[in-house]
């Protein structure tokens, strides 16, 4: 990605965002392409140079807490309503009234958030980790039961370390370990390690390693290592005890309920290999929410479907999806 079509913007929350931006042509839509955990908005860099082309508009911010943007370490700066009300002021920044939102991990969860903004989208499309509806009434023990009890196993058990004070000064002392779960080979390591409680603590504290998948090269490795190593780990892993704080929880109950589905044309690409957000609960809790027209895609992939599948992501399912 060009780094000179970056831009600085403060928000309302006085947050300053790190962001690559491109103007539509006349006729085209804007598309938002919001990042999760561990990533920026270099991870959309195939995205950016399939789209640019075409004269579609372009937003693509480095998410709080990561890479060139702020990063602040309180969790309450993370819940879901104020990182989609950035979103909307970097997009009123641009002069975009509307746009198409993408989310990918937990950039799901911030393009969720359009709850609050109904009128500036014109599609969402979600990747791996669909449409997550408020849930003012759930917290996080009781979703974590209730994939106990659903599907056998813990999904999610990574994030009670994730959410640990000093789990951050670990992971960068033990980043090669850290990564080599990131992007596990084999992906069936989620599974057995990732998905388990303490399975991920103990293998970053025991510093193991193991081989990339064929779809990284080394440049990509050398990316992550210099964007988090450079901020730290702290701030990023807000957005795992933003969630284990219940502060996500309160903050639901400030979205109407009338505002819960979605009416505008959606997306759901999900990856066959991924073990934690797994079909069998992606898709149930995106789908009766959807009330537009839906499109759901299965991706012979792990958990990064940006590194791995972009040219088939980016030639069979957006415009069929999204009509664009």
């Amino acid at each position: 990605m060009d780094p000179s079509g970056y831009k600085k913007y403060t928000t309302s929350r006085g947050l300053t965002y790190n962001y690559y931006a491109a103007k539509a042509s006349p006729g085209k839509p804007t598309l938002v392409f919001v990042h999760g955990w561990p990533s920026s908005s270099w991870d959309w860099r195939k995205q950016v140079a399939f789209f640019q082309p075409k004269g579609y508009g372009l937003i693509v911010p480095d998410m709080l807490g990561y890479s060139g943007t702020d990063k602040p370490t309180d969790p309450k700066l993370y819940v879901g309503s104020a990182l989609a009300q950035d979103v909307m002021n970097i997009m009123d920044n641009e002069g975009v009234g509307k746009a198409v939102l993408v989310g990918h991990d937990w950039g799901s969860k911030i393009v969720s958030r359009i709850n609050f903004h109904p009128d500036r989208v014109l599609a969402v499309a979600f990747l791996v980790v669909g449409y997550i509806a408020p849930s003012p009434d759930v917290d996080t023990e009781g979703f974590f039961a209730f994939i106990r009890e659903t599907f056998g196993r813990d999904l999610y058990g990574y994030w009670r370390w994730f959410a640990e004070d000093g789990a951050d000064k670990t992971m960068e002392k033990n980043f090669d370990a850290l990564y080599s779960l990131i992007f596990p080979e084999p992906p069936t390591l989620w599974r057995e390690v990732v998905a388990p409680v303490g399975g991920v603590k103990a293998w970053v504290e025991g510093n193991k390693q193991g081989p990339p998948p064929k779809y990284l090269t080394p440049d990509v490795k050398e990316h992550y290592k210099q964007s988090l190593l450079s901020g730290g780990l702290a701030a990023p892993l807000c957005y795992y005890r933003v969630q284990m704080q219940g502060l996500n929880t309160e903050d639901d109950k400030l979205v109407p309920q009338d505002a819960y589905d979605i009416k505008v044309p959606c997306f759901l690409g999900y990856a066959a290999e991924d073990y934690c957000s797994i079909p069998e609960l992606v898709i149930p809790q995106t789908k009766p929410h959807v009330k537009g027209p839906f499109t759901v895609k299965e991706f012979a992939s792990d958990h990064w479907i940006t590194h791995s599948h972009s040219p088939q992501l980016n030639a069979r399912c957006w415009s069929e999806a999204l009509a664009l």
